[in-house]
């Protein structure tokens, strides 16, 4: 490999040539859809900012084009890989640097902190837990695996992903903007937005038909007005209040709210009196829109339904 290329795999010709020797095409119900320029390899490292105390998890990695550049720079790298095809050729691609690598074979929406034991990532086993999460990421399930991830592994600190540029729009969106919605909020609790860019199709072997873009989200501790953080059920009553305030877009937080309430088993009488109590205790205007609250609004509706919810907290799971 030549010194100033990140990985072997950066281009169609090596991609094709892996795949060929495996008997192998890219699968369009897995997502596959492998990343063959170098220049976008090097922008990823750096904007992840992988340095030599990293242990980086990542999910979805193909080829191993993206893998090699994250095993060049970090201590340690973690990937999770659903396709049964896969491992052979990452045995192969990943050869030389097999030491520093683990593979966790499974759906990443099923990974538990016992695999990530088992794949030597434990606080006090070599390695240690992961710190990031750099990924070229399955599009389908991208939203709901950087969501899922911040909030069940503490120990990862940012999250640097390929992703359709509308999710990438949708977990920086500012509200007012069309693309501000409850994912926005609950993921927001967690992390925010610290760089992006943009990747075409080009760069893809095969291209997807869809725009890309690169974005990295630093985590950020869930906290109130106040700057006290949040306790894990206030989160989830944030987190409630942003799933029923978005239920029914177009409706205002009253009506929508009332239908989302109402759909978990809570009697409408009763989400009337309780809703009532919350917009009140949380000064905000029933008559206002999802897309107009804010964060902060919306931790304020979290604690408000906790304090005043009564059945509406049952309802809501918490």
């Amino acid at each position: 490999m030549a010194a100033d290329r990140m990985s072997p795999l950066s281009s169609v010709s090596a991609a094709r040539a892996v795949l060929e020797a495996h008997g192998l095409q890219a699968k369009y119900t897995l997502g596959q859809n492998f990343l063959v320029n170098d220049d976008i390899l090097r922008k990823i490292i750096e904007l992840a900012q992988v340095g030599p105390a990293d242990v980086v998890l990542e999910v979805g990695p193909g080829l191993g084009t993206l893998t090699i550049p994250l095993l060049r720079h970090a201590a340690r790298v973690v990937s999770v890989e659903r396709d049964p095809d896969l491992p052979a050729v990452l045995a192969e691609t990943l050869a030389p640097w097999q030491e520093g690598f683990s593979l966790v074979r499974k759906d990443a929406l099923d990974l538990a902190p016992d695999d990530l034991r088992a794949a030597g990532c434990a606080p006090g086993e070599p390695g240690g837990t992961p710190t990031k999460l750099v990924a070229n990421l399955p599009y389908a399930v991208a939203a709901t695996v950087v969501l899922d991830f911040f909030e069940r592994f503490a120990s990862i600190q940012s999250a640097t992903v390929m992703v359709q540029r509308e999710v990438a729009d949708r977990m920086a969106a500012r509200p007012g903007t069309k693309s501000y919605g409850a994912y926005t909020v609950k993921l927001g609790l967690y992390a925010q937005p610290a760089g992006r860019f943009s990747v075409g199709p080009g760069n893809f072997f095969p291209p997807p038909r869809v725009e890309s873009a690169v974005i990295r989200l630093d985590r950020r501790v869930p906290a109130g007005e106040s700057g006290d953080s949040l306790a894990p059920r206030e989160v989830r009553a944030a987190c409630a209040m942003a799933d029923a305030a978005f239920a029914s877009r177009r409706k205002t937080l009253a009506n929508s709210a009332k239908t989302w309430f109402a759909g978990r088993g809570a009697a409408p009488a009763d989400v009337v009196a309780a809703l009532a109590e919350v917009w009140k205790a949380a000064d905000i205007d029933p008559a206002r829109r999802g897309e107009t609250l804010d964060q902060a609004e919306f931790v304020r509706l979290g604690l408000a339904l906790l304090a005043h919810g009564g059945s509406l907290v049952a309802a809501a799971g918490l």
